[in-house]
């Protein structure tokens, strides 16, 4: 759940956005939203599955180039929920639907820094675009459901997760890619697309920080700290940005046309004396 210091971080973000785009020169700012899933990549390998119902948010301002093909660059501000789901004892049963679980869900404040290669269609109102980005993290809230310790009768096994310095990592950085398009309408875009969030760095801190789970209740389910634990998303999203110059250059440009020689060339002309 957003509490009253993250919505009062989002207008602050959005507060920035607009004064950044006070220099109307190709510039756009935009809000997006939209929902994926999430899950977690071990090692050693786990038995794991992807936590649906993921949502994004945020705001989006781009710079606009007008060399054709090289698109636009900028940055977005986004609200992002994670998640996993991790099955303990998954090597005692070969049947899959027998698989208890353990279910992990964040809530993360994401900076992704992008670039959106382009190309244009119908008389440069659709906008096909690819984007790659670099990411910056930080996980701000956590609830976790233990059904094993709920079948084994412990409590409590659910709640908020609470961070430890010691175990948990709330920094991120990782990269992404997705691709879309967006229709462009006068002063206005709207677009939609996918992207996936590929995590580097670990949600919990190596074994030799952080051992086993000895000191913990049913928040953490592991009896030895994975080695590594990256965090992935998969989000579909829709969006609406508008310009803030009164011409885009980068839609306009054209090629100019060759100029054709005025003047022949006679190779039966005899050279002048």
């Amino acid at each position: 759940m957003c509490t009253m210091k993250t919505m009062k971080f989002i207008t602050l973000c959005a507060s920035v956005l607009l004064a950044a785009s006070a220099a109307r020169a190709q510039h756009t700012v935009g809000v997006f939203g939209g929902f994926g899933t999430g899950t977690a990549r071990f090692y050693p390998a786990q038995e794991t599955k992807s936590v649906g119902g993921r949502f994004s948010g945020g705001f989006s301002w781009r710079y606009y180039s007008a060399t054709r093909f090289v698109g636009c660059v900028g940055v977005d501000l986004e609200f992002l929920q994670r998640g996993f789901a991790y099955a303990p004892f998954a090597s005692t049963t070969e049947n899959e639907a027998d698989y208890v679980y353990y279910t992990r869900k964040l809530n993360s404040f994401v900076v992704p820094l992008v670039w959106q290669p382009h190309f244009y269609l119908a008389r440069r109102h659709l906008r096909v675009y690819l984007e790659a980005a670099l990411t910056f993290s930080y996980n701000f809230d956590s609830s976790y459901v233990n059904d094993v310790a709920r079948e084994n009768g412990v409590e409590p096994w659910r709640g908020k997760y609470e961070f430890k310095t010691a175990r948990d990592n709330r920094w991120g950085y990782g990269l992404a890619g997705g691709a879309g398009l967006a229709v462009l309408i006068g002063r206005f875009e709207v677009s939609a697309g996918a992207r996936y969030y590929f995590g580097y760095s670990d949600i919990l801190r190596n074994r030799n920080k952080y051992y086993d789970n000895a000191v913990d209740g049913a928040e953490n389910p592991f009896w030895y700290t994975p080695q590594r634990s990256p965090m992935d998303n998969l989000m579909v999203r829709i969006g609406v940005a508008y310009r803030f110059a009164p011409e885009f250059k980068s839609w306009t440009v054209k090629r100019q046309k060759r100029e054709k020689m005025k003047a022949g060339f006679d190779f039966g002309e005899k050279p002048q004396k």
